[in-house]
């Protein structure tokens, strides 16, 4: 059984985490007071607990002119880098706020959709 790492969940939404050539797992993303954390909607015991304070950088994925947040990239300082593709990424990026700097939240560069 998976453990909450929070003890207040401020913004729930579903989301993909990208694992490279392997495919996406689908399910939800909690922002809460402790951590963020993904939990596979088909296995919840196949999980992702990040703690505030283990975040890098959270490279926002910014699509045709300012106009469509698709996602965002989180670079860990551990872990390596993890790739959510969000449901409601806008408001998702807004919660992160309050628990990071804001020199941790910057638009990841892209070649295309400019």
């Amino acid at each position: 059984m998976a453990i909450s790492l929070n003890s207040r969940v401020d913004f729930n939404t579903k989301a993909n985490l990208l694992m490279g050539g392997f495919g996406a797992k689908h399910g939800d993303i909690l922002i809460g007071n402790q951590a963020l954390e993904f939990y596979n909607s088909r296995n919840p015991e196949d999980f992702l607990q990040i703690p505030w304070q283990e975040i890098h950088l959270v490279r926002a994925q910014i699509l045709f002119g300012n106009r469509y947040i698709r996602g965002f990239y989180l670079d860990t300082k551990a872990n390596g880098t993890f790739n959510f593709v969000v449901k409601d990424a806008g408001k998702c990026l807004k919660q992160m706020q309050s628990y990071l700097k804001p020199d941790q939240l910057v638009r990841a560069k892209t070649r295309f959709f400019k």
